[in-house]
């Protein structure tokens, strides 16, 4: 008897988790060694000013998650529903939409930038000359870094990882280098980090582009009617809100908690800030890997009704994200001078608050890891309310309103506790959410990440190795398996046929999935496999009786899709 052994999902989760994780390495370690030559260059001081720009960022970040992101889930949704078409829409109205905006960001940025810059440094007016030289250089890159990251997202939905990895490695090595070149050589001072993240972004941009000269790329910028664009706009914002609002959040939360830091600690505490801040871009190698990695597929297996797809990669996902975060933690609450001296902390008001701050500080990290997962989960599996709920819960809320209550009793301490205090409470109410929702539908959603189970009765699950002894012995299996159903023969027969079909037309594919559901009205037969892409709706004319023929003749339908670098094959038999 054959049984599934999830070899198909462990190897399609491995190969998208190693380029997805390195692109996040790639974005995040240069992000963190960024901020070290910049400290190093120009002393530890100048994180101040970086840190306050911080919420712009943030808020960019914000626009290309949700239009980017959130359109590419929906496209892998598309694809798994073998709409081509609408899976293009999708494609089309976030790139042009995100070009659009992040061109009108570095416009309205110069125009306002003196407006803007004397809105963040608030508590700080003294940092303004700083703060403006660095937002002026930073904010012609937002075009191009809207651009890149967005069509990363889907680049890596059509089945090709490693090429956003290398175009935002070498963006974020060519910023590097920059730093050196602009701060070193021409002497530009703050001036300098930002132009040299600009022109990574540029960079970047060109060398991802080389997707839309890749054959085998299966999106394509189609026309849209006015109207129609809006529409798939705004169906994208609605449904990307929810994992982005993160960013939102995120960027309120900033402005807040440096306005309390300059309040309470001065600047010592904004550079404190500052670094806790940079250090999460070590976390956010794993975290932004792993749910980046873990969204895609989870929408896909979940849309096909596949819960224990869908439990077997959130659980290898959650595993990821929890020892990672542990242990972070534990280093920087037991070492946290190795980043006083990665940073050059060398002021003696600034040691001993940026020692603080970083030991409690580093408390939160495994609740941010647990809550940023579950936020792109919720997302996935379409629960965008849910997903919205916890975003503002851990990103604004909580933090915000523990940060300017126990501020005032502990000052720069009640403001660095307030983080892992929020991130308890959220998981605490995300628990509570899961036994009601248990409660609520009679057992049929279950457990912390409210999935539902396959009933065992009615859903078979199979994995064969790829030859064609395996693919008839299983058939008869499955019509053993359905032996008081009239449709047991042709259900036996459908598979035996388009698993032959795939093995003749591949030299090697080592294992295929094959799901069962036996519904009231209807059987589906999923079967999902490694080899090239081969649509069996299409027929071919000299192969008049071959095994695709047959199958057409004997399914009532036949649905094909390319989805994830799979084939997925959903046949239909009536009872």
């Amino acid at each position: 008897m054959y049984e599934r052994n999830y070899e198909l999902l462990r190897s399609k989760f491995s190969e998208f988790f190693l380029p997805t994780l390195f692109t996040s390495m790639a974005g995040n370690i240069c992000l963190f060694v960024d901020g070290l030559i910049v400290s190093f260059l120009i002393g530890a001081s100048n994180l101040a000013p970086i840190q306050i720009v911080a919420p712009v960022i943030t808020f960019v970040n914000l626009i290309y998650w949700m239009i980017g992101l959130g359109g590419s889930v929906l496209c892998s949704v598309a694809k798994a529903e073998f709409d081509d078409e609408k899976s293009n829409s999708y494609f089309s109205t976030s790139i042009i939409s995100l070009l659009v905006i992040g061109i009108l960001i570095s416009i309205f940025g110069l125009i306002f930038s003196g407006s803007i810059t004397q809105f963040l440094c608030s508590s700080q007016p003294e940092l303004i000359p700083e703060v403006t030289s660095y937002f002026n250089s930073l904010i012609i890159g937002m075009p191009f870094l809207c651009y890149m990251m967005s069509l990363s997202y889907f680049i890596r939905a059509d089945g090709m990882p490693s090429l956003p990895f290398r175009a935002i490695l070498i963006a974020n090595i060519v910023n590097i280098c920059f730093d050196v070149i602009y701060i070193s050589y021409f002497h530009l001072g703050l001036s300098g980090a930002a132009l040299a993240t600009s022109t990574g972004y540029l960079v970047g941009s060109v060398l991802i582009s080389y997707y839309f000269f890749k054959k085998d790329r299966t999106l394509e910028f189609i026309k849209l009617k006015l109207g129609k664009f809006f529409a798939f706009l705004k169906k994208i914002a609605t449904s990307g809100f929810s994992s982005s609002s993160t960013q939102l959040y995120l960027t309120l939360k900033l402005l807040v908690i440096n306005f309390l830091v300059g309040i309470y600690v001065g600047k010592s505490g904004i550079v404190a800030f500052g670094i806790c801040y940079n250090s999460l871009f070590i976390l956010y190698i794993f975290l932004i890997g792993t749910a980046q990695t873990m969204s895609p597929i989870v929408s896909v297996y979940f849309k096909e009704e596949d819960y224990s797809g869908v439990n077997y990669i959130i659980h290898r996902s959650l595993k990821i994200v929890v020892i990672a975060s542990l242990a972070l933690s534990l280093l920087f609450i037991v070492y946290p001078r190795a980043l006083l001296f990665l940073y050059s902390v060398k002021n003696p008001a600034d040691v001993p608050v940026v020692l603080n701050a970083l030991r409690i500080f580093a408390i939160s990290y495994v609740g941010t890891a647990i809550t940023f997962l579950y936020t792109f989960y919720a997302q996935a599996i379409q629960k965008n309310k849910l997903s919205t709920i916890i975003s503002l819960l851990e990103g604004l809320v909580l933090p915000i309103g523990l940060a300017c209550i126990l501020s005032i009793p502990f000052a720069g301490n009640g403001i660095w506790i307030s983080f892992a205090i929020a991130e308890a409470l959220t998981i605490l109410f995300i628990f509570a959410y899961s036994k009601y929702i248990h409660k609520k539908t009679e057992g049929e959603y279950s457990g912390f990440f409210i999935n539902k189970h396959n009933d065992d009765e009615k859903v078979f699950e199979h994995t064969i190795n790829g030859n064609v002894k395996d693919a008839v012995e299983l058939a008869q299996n499955v019509q053993n398996y359905l032996s008081d159903n009239k449709s047991a023969a042709i259900v036996s027969l459908a598979i035996e046929e388009m698993l032959v079909n795939i093995i003749n037309n591949n030299e090697t594919v080592n294992t295929i999935d094959v799901i069962v559901r036996n519904n009231a009205d209807n059987i589906l037969i999923s079967i999902k496999d490694t080899g090239v892409d081969f649509n069996p709706v299409v027929e071919k004319d000299n192969l008049e009786f071959d095994n695709i023929s047959v199958l057409n003749k004997i399914a009532d339908n036949v649905d094909y899709s390319r989805v994830l670098g799979l084939n997925s094959t959903v046949i239909t038999i009536k009872n």
